[in-house]
């Protein structure tokens, strides 16, 4: 279908239907950020993406099909206008979307987040008019842009670590008219060339908290970020910075998930087959099962984060209905199987991956099953500790160096 000459027209009745959308799901929208949603043309920050087909391949993998204005104008347009995530590259690859193809398979590494998260996001930062902001992981450039709009582009500092990412996202937010520094740069160091900011904020996720970025947020400061791990829990937690460097903040509700930065991206480790094989014969029963943390509910998505604090490098994944736990740094492994209406266990190496697993879940069921916002995160020089008053403190795994 050829493109009408004119998007940015068509565009303007689906930003208010978009931001009609928004409010009807309880979305954040003070009237500056609603006005900035109606303003931003997203569709200008996503010439091409993918949208998933509601089919596996073949081989089981997912199939991602391209949408470009060229291959379909009215449904791309309409996507970029729908709440949601657009994902714009897979593997570290960059797309020619002159001609697209289908994806099978694939790690996303790039995307245009859904616009709900986005006003969320700089609405829980409590981001606003006068402050500095750093916002980690450009991406696409539309979040960026929504921030120049309420803020002034002057105040708005976005740092991407894909040099190709940043350089599309450039174009797009410079020929909207905004201008805010724009940084090829590793959000686990944030960006001295522009600190001190008032609010810092990533929109990818960090296993814990980069000292750098506390260094470079002035005391009383804000830093919004999303913590995960290698067990795939997350959480979000808005740190407020104090003078002597230290921070500390409550976790927040909602079952929200960002891509890993990087560099904290789970290792590959093997075939796990290669892992249980030098494991007891002689398996003990499990207390708790698997589906305590693979369950599709927010409880199951709070205990992973809480777990994965108690083993920060196990990995978990299922073949053939057997559960395995795999740590490529100690060295050490489990596995779960099913049978006689039990699960049962087999642990190897110097960690005992589920027994660490089974001691959170046993605190978290006497604590009375706490949610995300009764835990607080204390950021300080002996370490990252998540408290709660009835739970036994949880060490996050170091971030960085300082």
């Amino acid at each position: 279908m050829a493109m009408p000459a004119d998007p940015d027209n068509d565009a303007v009745p689906l930003r208010a239907a978009l931001v009609s959308a928004l409010a009807r799901n309880d979305v954040p929208l003070d009237p500056a950020w609603r006005a900035a949603v109606e303003t931003v043309p997203r569709h200008r920050f996503v010439p091409g993406f993918y949208l998933p087909v509601n089919r596996r391949d073949d081989n089981g993998l997912t199939a991602w099909e391209p949408v470009t204005a060229e291959l379909d104008y009215g449904r791309w347009l309409a996507s970029a206008y729908s709440d949601t995530t657009l994902i714009t590259q897979f593997d570290g690859e960059e797309p020619d979307w002159r001609a697209p193809l289908v994806r099978h398979g694939g790690a996303p590494t790039s995307s245009s987040t859904l616009p709900s998260l986005v006003v969320r996001m700089w609405s829980d930062a409590e981001v606003a008019e006068g402050y500095t902001l750093l916002e980690i992981g450009t991406g696409t450039g539309y979040s960026t842009a929504l921030a120049c709009e309420r803020l002034d582009s002057g105040d708005v500092t976005s740092i991407e670590v894909d040099p190709r990412r940043l350089e599309a996202a450039a174009d797009a937010l410079y020929g909207c008219g905004y201008t805010p520094t724009l940084a090829v740069a590793d959000g686990l160091y944030g960006y001295w060339p522009e600190a001190r900011f008032d609010r810092v904020v990533a929109a990818c996720s960090f296993r814990a908290v980069p000292p750098a970025l506390l260094a470079q947020t002035r005391p009383g400061g804000k830093v919004l970020l999303t913590l995960s791990g290698w067990l795939y829990g997350y959480a979000r937690v808005l740190l407020t910075v104090a003078g002597d460097g230290t921070a500390e903040g409550a976790l927040l509700r909602g079952t929200v998930s960002f891509m890993a930065a990087r560099t904290h991206a789970a290792p590959a480790f093997g075939n796990p087959a290669h892992w249980a094989a030098g494991l007891p014969d002689k398996p003990r029963t499990a207390r708790h099962g698997p589906e305590r943390l693979t369950a599709a509910t927010e409880e199951a998505f709070h205990l992973r984060f809480l777990a994965q604090c108690a083993a920060p490098y196990a990995q978990m994944t299922t073949v053939d209905e057997v559960v395995y736990l795999v740590d490529v740094v100690s060295g050490s492994a489990a596995t779960l199987t099913f049978s006689d209406g039990e699960w049962h266990v087999r642990e190897g190496g110097p960690v005992r991956l589920w027994e660490r697993v089974e001691s959170v879940l046993d605190a978290f069921d006497a604590a009375d099953r706490p949610g995300p916002e009764a835990f607080t995160l204390s950021v300080c020089d002996e370490g990252q500790r998540l408290w709660h008053p009835n739970m036994p403190g949880l060490l996050l795994p170091p971030a960085a160096p300082n």
